[in-house]
């Protein structure tokens, strides 16, 4: 989906004051692929790889975790496969005369997983998708009866939702 001018802010700037409620889902992809452009910029080549999944395994991990309840699983997909390939293309910016083998050899492990030091890459595929659950009639409420808690009743009163202990409790504060 491409997007409008008016529908993008115009600078990183805007990017930030933007709050994530008020966006659409394309507006709130492009912040963290900016994101993730900017940390892995021909200008951070001098880092170790380390540093740089150090700088942005935060980042994926906070995004993906604030919309796992939100977007599907193919768009965490996406930016899962939009990192691991900007990241890789940062090793052959930063490696230019080496092969992909290599590359592979050196920061995968053997498979296609980027690591260095034990630390490898956040992948948000692999968090768990999680829609609203609903609950209907088992809101527990301090006001209802037992009878209409049904199951969950023995969770929803204790001692401290009784009215006569706040009665009480204004008692014992009335007399000291």
């Amino acid at each position: 989906m491409l997007l409008s001018a008016q529908s993008t802010p115009s600078s990183p700037e805007q990017l930030k004051l933007w709050r994530l409620g008020d966006k659409s889902a394309a507006v709130v992809l492009e912040a963290i692929k900016h994101k993730v452009r900017s940390l892995t910029t021909r200008s951070t080549t001098y880092l170790a790889l380390k540093e740089v999944l150090y700088a942005l395994n935060p980042v994926l991990r906070g995004w993906a975790t604030y919309f796992r309840y939100d977007a599907s699983k193919r768009t965490l997909a996406y930016v899962d496969y939009f990192a691991w390939w900007r990241v890789f293309r940062w090793l052959r910016k930063k490696h230019p005369k080496r092969t992909w083998k290599y590359l592979k050899g050196r920061y995968c492990g053997g498979g296609w997983t980027l690591q260095e030091g034990g630390l490898e890459l956040f992948r948000p595929s692999r968090v768990r998708v999680e829609r609203y659950r609903y609950r209907g009639t088992r809101i527990l409420l301090p006001w209802m009866d037992p009878d209409e808690l049904g199951n969950v009743g023995r969770f929803a009163n204790s001692a401290y939702d009784d009215p006569s202990s706040l009665g009480a409790l204004q008692e014992d504060l009335a007399v000291t």
